[in-house]
């Protein structure tokens, strides 16, 4: 196993970990009676879910032998969303989200960044992504029913068309739509990572505006507000060779006030799935590659450049992405 690249990859390692944390703190708006038909119909309810309920919980990420313990508050009018996570266990550390606004404070070293962000999971599952045929890629599989933490469930699998993406499995409340756990799955049905909750309420008597105020409360700490700047990978000087299977290109950014390198960061989903491309991300290792449950990293080098790969996807999708990279200019 290689040294994983340090600078942005490490951000992104600690940015995909919270959104990982977040995906499992989450509900589908109320059930009526009977469970979406196909996969589009439960994604476009995961989209809506956070626009329904406010709640509170404490839940648990088990990814192989690393567990990690976090709490939640989520609240919502209908129109906006803020959201404050906390872990409990390992170093400290607080993540809040507005919408697309991102604060992560490490509370130890009184330091921060707020940055904005276009967040593909809309807790607890992806957003509904124009233009993407899910369909295509996974199909919606009902497992019965099934009690936890003292609820009604609906099991669910979305379960993939080919070996370039993992499926899911969510535990969904009947009543209301919380889910309840989530798990990730490998190719042969193994759980990769699994997300539950140990403890959960329901319509907290929260504000949205409280949330709001508690969050501008950072006095003391040493806040980065990076400079980013839209852009795709062409106008960068990048492209594919070759594209893979459902994946497309939705975002690029370039971090402005970094001096000549200017880091570029690509997202790319499948309207499910997603991973980040990192050119220019430090000092890594051709070759060099790490896992941890369903996330991995894979760095090269081309030429002068560096390029990490991560994401909740299988080795031979990043390994294919690489392959694919090329210098257009």
């Amino acid at each position: 196993m290689g040294r994983v690249p340090s600078g942005w990859a490490r951000r992104a390692a600690l940015a995909l970990g919270t959104a990982v944390l977040a995906l499992a703190a989450s509900q589908l708006p109320a059930a009526t009676g009977a469970p979406p038909a196909d996969i589009q119909a439960w994604i476009q309810r995961l989209h809506d879910a956070t626009r329904e309920r406010a709640y509170s919980g404490t839940f648990v990420v088990t990814r192989g032998s690393d567990i990690t313990t976090a709490r939640v508050v989520h609240v919502c009018d209908g129109r906006q969303q803020i959201e404050r996570i906390e872990v409990l266990n390992g170093p400290a550390r607080v993540t809040w989200r507005r919408d697309d606004e991102v604060l992560t404070l490490l509370p130890d070293k009184q330091w921060g960044v707020r940055d904005r962000r276009e967040v593909l999971r809309a807790f607890p599952g992806p957003l509904a992504l124009a233009g993407f045929d899910v369909a295509q890629h996974y199909q919606a599989e009902l497992r019965g029913g099934e009690r936890l933490a003292g609820r009604d469930a609906w099991v669910v699998e979305f379960r993939p068309r080919d070996d370039w993406r993992y499926g899911y499995r969510i535990w969904s409340e009947k009543t209301s739509g919380l889910v309840l756990k989530q798990q990730i799955l490998g190719a042969d049905g193994a759980v990769l990572e699994q997300m539950a909750f140990t403890e959960l309420q329901l319509d907290v008597p929260l504000r949205l505006q409280t949330l709001a105020r508690q969050m501008e409360e950072t006095r003391g700490y040493r806040i980065e507000r990076p400079t980013l700047r839209k852009t795709t990978l062409e106008a960068e000087g990048w492209r594919l060779k070759s594209a893979v299977p459902g994946f497309r290109a939705v975002s690029c950014w370039v971090r402005d006030d970094a001096g000549a390198r200017q880091p570029l960061h690509c997202v790319f989903s499948d309207g499910l799935a997603s991973l980040s491309l990192f050119f220019g991300a430090g000092d890594g290792l051709p070759g060099a590659r790490t896992a941890s449950g369903a996330t991995h990293v894979l760095a090269q080098r081309v030429g002068a450049h560096a390029i990490t790969a991560l994401g909740e996807v299988p080795p031979r999708t990043l390994e294919r992405f690489m392959a694919a990279v090329e210098r257009a200019r």
